[in-house]
């Protein structure tokens, strides 16, 4: 009977599980932690000339909460202005001095994702 009982709550809680997952990957559960509330992401203003722009692919970003913690991670840089597009899964960046692709590497994936490609425009 106990036994009975387990196997009844482990299949509850899976269906919860899976439910809630198919929600995240369709993109209408708040992922990482964020919210479907309007966020604010505004871009960054840069102090000197545009020089320069690059074309990120980025891997991983699910909704407008992932968009913006990649756009706040790239715009922690010096002298770099993100704009994130998560439809096509790419980020713009705009830059007033010569940034190194290493740089973009790891500000990404310090928000917990991955950059695919880089194209200079």
């Amino acid at each position: 009977m106990v036994d009975a009982i387990i196997i009844i709550i482990v299949i509850v809680l899976l269906g919860f599980a899976l439910k809630g997952s198919i929600r995240h990957f369709k993109g209408e559960g708040a992922c990482c932690g964020g919210s479907h509330e309007s966020l604010d992401m505004q871009e960054k203003k840069l102090t000197s000339p545009v020089i320069g722009k690059k074309l990120l692919k980025i891997e991983g970003m699910h909704c407008d909460h992932c968009a913006k913690q990649v756009m706040d991670a790239i715009n922690k840089i010096d002298g770099v202005s993100a704009k994130v597009d998560l439809q096509s899964q790419t980020a713009t960046i705009f830059y007033d001095r010569e940034i190194n692709d290493n740089e973009l590497y790891q500000a990404v994936k310090s928000a917990g994702y991955h950059i695919q490609s880089i194209s200079c425009s």
